[in-house]
C-alpha cells in the first residue's frame, strides 16, 4: 500500500463515525479511498465533503463534542486555513485525530515535501506524531485514537507523514486484524459532552481572571502526555511486533557525532549511518518520533556525552537564528547544562532529494568541529545552488 491508502485502511479498521475532509494534494487519496469504503458499506460513518479544511476541521470539532469519533486529513495550504480551529479543538479538549501529509507552502505553489506546513502548527496544542514510513503511518494512526481518548489525555493527534514520499509511494505493510485494532483502541465515549438532554457549555467567554489558568491546564495537559505516548507505543509493541518510541536512536551507543531528524529523511540518514559504521566511522543518528510535547529529556539523554550534533530541519523559521528542530534540541540542552557544538542542516525543502552522500557530508562537518570543539558557522542549506 501507499501510504495514504494504509492511512485509510486504518480508519476503517478503527470505525470511525465521522469523517469530514476537503481534497488537496498530496492527501486527497486517503479521503477517495475512505469515501469508497462509505459508499461499499465496509465503513458506517458520516462521510462530509465540505467547502474547505476550515469546514472540515470546524465540523470535526463539532462531531467530537457530542462523542462521535472523527478523523480529517489535510495538507499545506489546507493546513494553513484550519490554524484558527486548531487551537480551539485542543483548548476544548477535544479527541480529534489528522493525518498531514507534509506539503511546502506557497509562494511559489510546489506539492512536494518539506515541513513547512507543520512548523506554523508548533504552538496550537496538538500532539504531533511524526512517521518516516508508510507502516509507521499505519501504526501511529491506530495509537492516536488510544492516545487522544485516553480520559488523563483528551487531547488532538496530528499524525505527518511527508507527501509525496510517503504518500504515494508504496511498500509492504504488515497489517493488523480488525479485532486487534478494535481490541487495541476501542471506542472511549467521554461522559462530558454536548447532550440535548443535559445541556452545558463549552468554550465560554474567558475574563481576564480566568483565561490564565485555561491556558495553563491546556499546556500541562499536553506535557504531561509523554509518559501516556510511551506506554501507548509500548502496548502497541506487544500485539503488532512494532514500536518506535518518542525517540528512536541508531549506533549511538558509543557514536562520538549524532544526527538528529524528523520523518522520510531518517531513513536515508540511518542508511548512511550503516554504510559508514563498516568503514569504521563513530557516527550515529537518532529519529523523532514526537514533536509535541517535545521529548527534551529522552534527546539529552540520548546525545550529552556526544562530541558534536547536526539537526536536520526540513523547514526555515525566517527570522528565527536557527531552524525549529534545532531552537528546540539546543534549548533542550541549555535548560540541561550540556555543552555540545552543533550545527543545523536545512534540507529537503519543496521535496528536493536529500541524498546519502549529502549526508555523508553532514557528518564530514561534524567530524570537523568534534575534533576542535569550534564551530565556526552553524548554518548549512544542503544542496543550494
Amino acid at each position: 500500500m501507499s501510504g495514504n491508502l494504509a492511512a485509510a485502511y486504518a480508519i476503517k479498521q478503527l470505525d470511525v463515525d465521522v469523517v469530514a475532509a476537503y481534497p488537496i494534494t498530496p492527501q486527497t487519496t486517503i479521503i477517495e479511498k475512505i469515501s469508497e469504503y462509505v459508499a461499499n458499506g465496509e465503513l458506517d460513518a458520516n462521510f462530509m465533503l465540505v467547502e474547505s479544511e476550515h469546514s472540515a476541521i470546524s465540523s470535526c470539532l463539532s462531531a467530537a463534542s457530542t462523542g462521535a469519533r472523527v478523523f480529517t486529513s489535510t495538507s499545506s495550504q489546507g493546513l494553513l486555513l484550519m490554524h484558527e480551529i486548531l487551537f480551539i479543538t485542543s483548548a476544548l479538549r477535544l479527541p480529534v485525530v489528522m493525518t498531514v501529509a507534509n506539503r511546502s507552502v506557497s509562494a511559489p505553489i510546489n506539492i512536494w515535501c518539506d515541513h513547512g506546513d507543520i512548523m506554523p502548527q508548533r504552538d496550537v496544542g496538538w500532539i504531533q506524531l511524526f512517521a518516516e514510513s508508510a507502516q509507521e503511518a499505519y501504526d501511529k494512526l491506530i495509537q492516536a485514537y488510544r492516545i487522544s481518548e485516553d480520559p488523563k489525555v483528551r487531547l488532538p493527534v496530528m499524525v505527518s507523514a511527508d507527501g509525496i514520499i510517503l504518500s504515494h509511494t508504496y511498500e509492504p505493510i504488515r497489517l493488523l486484524k480488525d479485532s486487534e485494532v478494535t481490541s487495541f483502541s476501542p471506542w472511549n465515549l467521554y461522559p462530558t459532552r454536548l447532550d440535548p438532554d443535559k445541556p452545558l457549555t463549552i468554550g465560554a467567554f474567558g475574563y481576564p481572571e480566568y483565561y490564565l489558568e485555561t491556558r495553563y491546564q491546556s499546556s500541562k495537559a499536553l506535557e504531561d502526555t509523554i509518559k501516556i505516548i510511551s506506554e501507548v507505543d509500548k502496548k502497541y509493541g506487544e500485539i503488532s511486533g512494532r514500536k518506535y518510541g518518542v525517540v528512536f536512536p541508531f549506533k549511538c551507543e558509543d557514536a562520538d557525532v549524532i544526527l538528529i531528524s524528523m520523518g522520510s529523511i531518517s531513513e536515508t540518514i540511518r542508511a548512511t549511518v550503516k554504510k559508514l559504521r563498516k568503514k569504521g566511522e563513530k557516527i550515529g543518528m537518532i529519529s523523532l518520533k514526537l514533536f509535541r510535547p517535545f521529548p527534551f529529556i529522552e534527546i539529552v539523554e540520548l546525545i550529552k556525552d556526544v562530541k558534536a550534533i547536526g539537526v536536520v530541519d526540513r523547514a526555515l523559521s525566517p527570522g528565527a537564528i536557527a531552524g525549529p528542530v534545532y531552537n528546540e534540541i539546543t534549548t533542550a540542552l541549555y535548560l540541561s547544562k550540556v555543552n555540545i557544538p552543533s550545527m543545523n542542516f536545512f534540507a529537503g525543502l519543496g521535496g528536493r532529494d536529500v541524498t546519502m552522500e549529502d549526508v555523508t557530508d553532514m557528518f564530514v562537518k561534524l567530524k570537523e568541529i568534534a575534533k576542535t570543539g569550534a564551530v565556526k558557522e552553524n548554518k548549512f542549506y544542503i544542496g543550494l545552488r
